[in-house]
């Protein structure tokens, strides 16, 4: 912390600033307007991944605003002396999957990009805060943002989680039980044996989601898995030093007597294979359950039912499973990591995508496809029909080539399922987990993971 200000937020310096071609163009226009420079370019990085075409990058880049876009920001971060990960660079992808990835995300940071997600990199011990672009501006001319204080709500999922429940069905089922406005005005911190056991990669799809709760930032205490994880990685310091590194980032844990604002305890055992139903995150039931029934809720939870049940064409109590796809999206950033795909691939291997379903396959980075390719993934997925794409945020958000056409059902491993989120204006989203994904695009329809991959009975 800088300082306090008078307005009682307080003002923090920034350890590390992401930014891509989406937010930040506008705020580079903005710093030149009043004639500044990037205050710490070495604290800064920049890639590209919300408007990059997944299957041909050569540029110039048909659509004109997207290569207006990219050459930008280009152009800013040469001007600025900022590290750009372009494309074919090797270190090109999705934002919050190059971060963790080559090690510029180190426990104990303050963290922030013009993305909404940016509480993926929670998942290391850092505080990480998406924002906007006049914020984005303020951080480039002064590697400082203020900010409101924020209450900590504690989550302990504690048990273990059944076969075939993965990190994706226990954010979406955090969401589900205390609704996607029940963290504003929190920091969430995940703990407990679930939580604990996870792995880097499944404790950023936790953290990412944190947003769809409402929460400021998602955050979870370094640990042995999270040393793990950043040894070796290429930004971080090497033998002894990293050694020293080590023993500091794992004292930004929180204390035993910490005392939080609220406490929230989940039985990891309880939580099953979970979807949406709805137009939002929170709006979301396990696999074996009905759709809810508006006739049995009254005011405005009634109208938010019907209207989003009306939308998404489906009929109160009718089961969620079996619901017909269109298309299946594997990739973002909240799961779109090199596990995800290894995962996947297991399952489907020896099996083939329903005929009628359009299936993809996108990276998260271009160094998970290259680690992807070399274990031969790439050939797993194409021989069970899915298309594997080059990397990007893809139909996640539909700034790109990627969308949904007309009224088509997408089974997808994003973040989101608003209205006209993947491209169409009345295309039907319904988020999972990549397995999910997998067991959807197979059958063709909405499916229970265990019973299409004969992980036991659906409960």
């Amino acid at each position: 912390m800088v300082s306090q200000l008078d307005s009682g937020q307080y003002q923090l310096f920034i350890g590390l600033h992401l930014i891509h071609e989406v937010t930040s163009p506008q705020a580079f226009g903005m710093l030149s307007d009043k004639g500044l420079r990037v205050a710490y370019p070495g604290r800064t990085f920049a890639t590209v991944d919300h408007i990059i075409p997944t299957t041909d990058q050569a540029r110039p880049l048909q659509d004109e605003m997207a290569e207006k876009m990219i050459t930008v920001l280009s152009d800013a971060c040469s001007d600025n002396g900022i590290e750009f990960f372009a494309p074919n660079s090797g270190r090109q992808g999705i934002v919050h999957v190059v971060g963790p990835e080559l090690g510029l995300t180190q426990p104990g940071m303050t963290i922030c990009c013009g993305d909404s997600h940016t509480s993926t990199h929670g998942a290391f011990g850092c505080i990480a805060l998406g924002i906007g672009t006049s914020q984005v501006r303020d951080v480039l001319a002064s590697q400082t943002l203020a900010m409101d204080p924020l209450k900590v709500r504690r989550i302990r999922v504690e048990g273990s989680l059944s076969p075939g429940v993965t990190a994706k069905d226990v954010i979406l089922h955090i969401i589900r039980t205390l609704g996607v406005n029940g963290g504003v005005g929190f920091a969430y911190e995940y703990a407990g044996k679930v939580i604990e056991s996870m792995t880097m990669e499944e404790r950023m799809t936790i953290c990412n989601m944190s947003i769809e709760g409402g929460a400021r930032c998602g955050y979870i205490c370094p640990d042995d898995v999270t040393i793990d994880y950043l040894r070796n990685r290429e930004r971080v310091p090497k033998g002894e030093e990293f050694d020293v590194a080590a023993g500091k980032w794992l004292s930004y844990g929180s204390d035993a007597d910490a005392v939080f604002d609220d406490e929230v305890v989940i039985d990891g055992g309880s939580i099953q294979p979970t979807v949406t139903w709805g137009v939002t995150p929170g709006q979301a039931i396990s696999v074996t359950e009905l759709v809810p029934d508006p006739e049995e809720l009254s005011g405005l939870d009634k109208n938010l039912v019907s209207d989003a049940l009306a939308y998404m064409q489906l009929q109160a109590n009718q089961p969620i499973a079996g619901v017909r796809i269109d298309v299946a999206f594997l990739g973002s950033c909240t799961n779109g990591r090199l596990s995800d795909f290894e995962e996947v691939a297991g399952y489907i291997k020896g099996r083939q995508v329903a005929d009628h379903v359009r299936a993809i396959a996108v990276p998260g980075s271009e160094q998970v496809d290259l680690e992807a390719r070399r274990l031969g993934l790439h050939e797993i997925f194409e021989a069970a029909g899915f298309e594997w794409r080059m990397p990007g945020c893809s139909m996640c958000l539909a700034m790109n080539p990627d969308k949904l056409v007309g009224d088509e059902v997408c089974a997808s491993s994003s973040n989101r399922n608003f209205i006209g989120r993947q491209g169409s204006s009345t295309g039907r989203t319904i988020l999972m987990s990549p397995v999910m994904v997998a067991a959807a695009a197979i059958e063709g329809q909405v499916s229970d993971v265990r019973t299409t991959f004969n992980l036991g009975a659906g409960k």
